[in-house]
Parts: structure tokens; C-alpha cells; sequence
């Protein structure tokens, strides 16, 4: 196959095709005509011998070569859209630019809201809009509509950009009168009523049964492997709620160590090392490659992962 012959809007019109899976979707993205997307599917079936997208009871599918396409066609087009377009310089002082960035009150509370402080002398005129993960898919990451993604990833789609801010620790909050005390060990941890939080991923979340352990995570995980399960009374996804019920409702709760730290001063509830092994977690910052060259990009991520690193 001779490059030179290949028309390069075809490989614009399958990166389309591949994040879209439906022809319209995918021609009003582009500015084209229904029938202009439809003869560029016809082409780009020509040029790579493949079907490319196939009509399944699910809808449009990509093909195993299709598929195998998508992450080397973003990247040639992401590469090719930071050099063609022009050096422009980012003045964080005299910017008036709106991030939006999606977060768990996890990340809200222990990075963003120190990037926030940050910003107030750095970047004045800089907004923040911080959305939830059951605010935001994948796709609007992707095309941008989302600056970045910051929270605790299982999963991430291979064309994302990546990077870790922090490991953390758990740590187990009880109120201070908490009949745990003094002696905390592993038959009190699990004689006593839990509140159980975590919100990992995007999308809107579903409920939680409290019998799959493998959907509970690390701490339920690492239970079940010493053939022990805590008793939970309450599932909550925002930190902040888990940690009053630990204060006000008598409840353990076992979460990220840098958000007890919220409680620091607080003498009414005391913080306590786990009773058995959890593994460290990873906060993660995610992006698209279409926004990886962006000045201003480079600039908010550079800050955010320099607060994170003094954490």
C-alpha cells in the first residue's frame, strides 16, 4: 500500500467512526453529510480489506482490526494536531481559563482543594469546575469536554495519558469513645458496625451488594483472604459522610489515610492503623491526547502533580 495514494481524511473519519460506532453521531462531529460518512466507512472498508464497524443487537461494533487500528491512528492524529497547530504561551496570570475537572471527594478534598489555594496567587483569574465521577464517561474525556480525570482507576482506556499524584495508605477512624479502644485489634475491628465508602471509575454508580466481595475492594479483598468479613451497616460514596458517621454514629470506618487527615484536629475521633494488611492505592490524573500539548494543559497538570508530590 502507497501512502502518497491514501486520502488522510479517511484515517480522521475512522478515529470518528471508532469513538462514535454509529455513522450520524459520527458525521456531526466532522460538519459532513450522512451519505459523505457513509462513502468514507465504503472507502476506508476498501482500503483496509475489513469491515472496520459490523451491525451487531448491540449496535455498530468495531471489527479485531478495527480495534487494533484505533490507538495508532489517535496518536498519529493527536501528533499531527500539536504540530500543525501554532505555539501560543499560557500566562497563568492573565488567564481567565476554565478547567473542568472530574474528582471524588477524595481528591476534592485532599489535592484539589490545596491546587485551589495555589491558584488563588498563581493563576488569579483561573476556574476550576469540579464535576463527580457519576458526572462524566470515558467519551467526554476523550473528546476533551473533560480536562482531566482524578481519581482511583481500575481501568483506563489505552489511548488515555496517565499519572500517578500519590500513594496512600489506610487508616481506620473511630470516634473517640469508641468501645474498640483502648486495645484495637482485628476480633474488635470486625465485632463492631462499619461504614463502608468508595467511588472509583465514571459513570453513575449501581448498588452495592454486600455478599461480592470482589466488588467491595481492597479492604473487603483483603479480609476475604484471611477468611474474615466486617460487618457493614452503611455504604456510602463521599468520604466526608463516612467520617461523621465514624464520629457521630459510633461506626469504624477504614479509608484513605491522607482524608483522616481532614480530622487531624479533632479530638473527637482517633485515628488507627488497620488490623491487617491493605495494599497501597494509587490516586491517578487522566487525560486525552487531544489535550496533551495544550499549553495551558501542560501548565494545570504540571502544578497539580508538584502539589501532590509535597503531600
Amino acid at each position: 500500500m502507497n501512502i502518497s495514494k491514501i486520502d488522510l481524511n479517511l484515517l480522521v473519519y475512522l478515529d470518528v467512526l471508532l469513538r462514535e460506532k454509529n455513522v450520524t453521531r459520527a458525521a456531526d462531529q466532522l460538519s459532513i453529510t450522512q451519505p459523505a460518512m457513509s462513502n468514507g466507512l465504503k472507502r476506508l472498508r476498501e482500503l483496509f480489506s475489513d469491515p472496520i464497524l459490523v451491525r451487531t443487537s448491540e449496535g455498530m461494533m468495531p471489527t479485531a482490526r478495527a480495534l487494533q487500528l484505533q490507538p495508532v491512528v489517535r496518536d498519529v492524529l493527536s501528533k499531527l494536531e500539536a504540530t500543525i497547530q501554532p505555539e501560543t504561551e499560557f500566562d497563568p496570570l492573565t488567564s481567565c481559563r476554565t478547567f473542568r475537572i472530574m474528582a471524588s471527594d477524595y481528591a476534592e478534598t485532599t489535592l484539589l482543594s490545596k491546587v485551589l489555594g495555589e491558584l488563588r496567587t498563581k493563576a488569579p483569574g483561573v476556574t476550576l469546575d469540579i464535576v463527580t465521577p457519576s458526572d462524566v464517561s470515558f467519551h467526554d474525556v476523550e473528546l476533551g469536554k473533560v480536562d482531566m480525570a482524578i481519581n482511583r482507576f481500575e481501568e483506563l482506556p489505552l489511548s488515555f495519558h496517565q499519572k500517578v499524584i500519590w500513594y496512600d495508605t489506610f487508616s481506620c477512624m473511630v470516634s473517640a469513645e469508641h468501645p474498640c479502644l483502648p486495645d484495637f485489634n482485628l476480633d474488635k475491628y470486625l465485632e463492631h458496625k462499619h461504614v463502608w465508602v468508595s467511588k472509583t471509575g465514571f459513570g453513575v454508580g449501581v448498588g452495592i451488594d454486600p455478599n461480592e466481595v470482589q466488588k467491595l475492594g481492597w479492604v473487603d479483598v483483603e479480609l476475604a483472604k484471611l477468611d474474615k468479613k466486617r460487618d457493614i451497616s452503611v455504604f456510602t460514596r463521599h468520604y466526608h459522610m463516612a467520617m461523621w458517621l465514624a464520629k457521630e454514629q459510633g461506626l469504624i470506618a477504614t479509608l484513605p489515610t491522607k482524608a483522616t487527615e481532614i480530622y487531624a484536629d479533632n479530638d473527637q475521633v482517633v485515628v488507627l492503623e488497620p488490623p491487617f494488611d491493605i495494599p497501597p492505592i494509587a490516586l491517578k490524573m487522566a487525560w486525552s491526547p487531544l489535550l496533551h500539548h495544550d499549553a495551558g494543559h501542560i501548565w494545570i497538570r504540571r502544578l497539580i502533580v508538584d502539589i501532590g508530590a509535597q503531600q
